[in-house]
């Protein structure tokens, strides 16, 4: 079982920046994947990054050049560091880890993010 929590989210006007961490219940050099996932009222959820146990990265190409993925080591979290946000980015965002053997999947909460001004 893991367990994850985020937080980070809120309201920030277009242009601005938000930082979304996801803190894990085990080490996250042990997950085999994580990333964050987001959905918008009447959309499905879509990947927006991922980070593997290796430090591959991935990314949707609408966020490509303004959102980065990250682990901190220090903290066991993994990051998401969103610039030049639009309104389109507005979404529910959740954390995503893919984990053991089996690569069984969990999911946090969610944390709103708003873009608007």
């Amino acid at each position: 079982q893991v367990q994850l929590v985020e937080s980070g989210g809120g309201l920030v006007q277009p242009g601005g920046s938000l930082r979304l961490s996801c803190a894990a219940s085990v080490s996250i050099f042990s997950i085999n994947a994580m990333g964050w996932y987001r959905q918008a009222p009447g959309k499905q959820r879509d990947m927006v990054a991922i980070i593997t146990s290796g430090g591959t990265t991935n990314y949707a190409e609408s966020v490509k050049g303004r959102f980065t993925i990250s682990r901190d080591n220090a903290k066991n979290t993994v990051d998401l560091q969103m610039n030049s946000l639009k309104p389109e980015d507005t979404a529910v965002y959740y954390c995503n880890a893919r984990y053991g053997t089996g690569w069984s999947t969990y999911w946090g909460q969610g944390t709103q993010v708003t873009v608007s001004s």
